[in-house]
C-alpha cells in the first residue's frame, strides 16, 4: 500500500518562510511527477508547482519567484520551499504524486496526501 505524508505546515507572519515536505512510503517502485496543490477556504484546489522525475519544474504564476519545488528521489520525498509568504498563500497544501506500485509494475496511479495547513497572518 502506498501513502503520502506531508509535514512542515504552520503559522507564519507575512514575509516569512516555511518548508513543506512530502514523503512516499509503502510498496513504491517508481515515482514520476510530484506536485503540490493548495485549497483555500471557499475556493477550488489549485496546482501550485510540479516537478518531473528528471527535475523539470513549473509554477503557478502567483508563486513564481517565491516558491521552489525540489525532490530527493532516494528519499522518495518532495519539498516546497516557500519564501516571502503572503496572507493569500493561506490554504491547506496537498502533495500529489504519480506512483508505480511494486505490486503493479507498468501501471501508475495518482496518490494524495492528507494535507497540511499553512496560515500566513500577523
Amino acid at each position: 500500500q502506498v501513502q503520502l505524508r506531508e509535514s512542515g505546515g504552520g503559522l507564519v507572519q507575512p514575509g516569512g518562510s516555511l518548508r513543506l515536505s512530502c514523503a512516499a512510503s509503502g510498496t513504491v517502485f517508481n515515482i514520476n511527477i510530484m506536485s503540490w496543490y493548495r485549497q483555500a477556504p471557499g475556493k477550488e484546489r489549485e496546482l501550485v508547482a510540479y516537478i518531473t522525475e528528471g527535475g523539470s519544474t513549473d509554477y503557478a504564476d502567483s508563486v513564481k519567484g517565491r516558491f521552489t519545488i525540489s525532490r530527493d528521489n532516494a528519499k522518495k520525498t518532495v519539498y516546497l520551499q516557500m519564501n516571502n509568504l503572503e496572507p493569500k498563500d493561506t490554504a491547506v497544501y496537498y502533495c500529489n504524486a504519480d506512483i508505480e506500485p511494486t505490486i503493479q509494475r507498468g501501471r501508475s496511479y495518482y496518490y494524495w496526501g492528507q494535507g497540511t495547513q499553512v496560515t500566513v497572518s500577523s
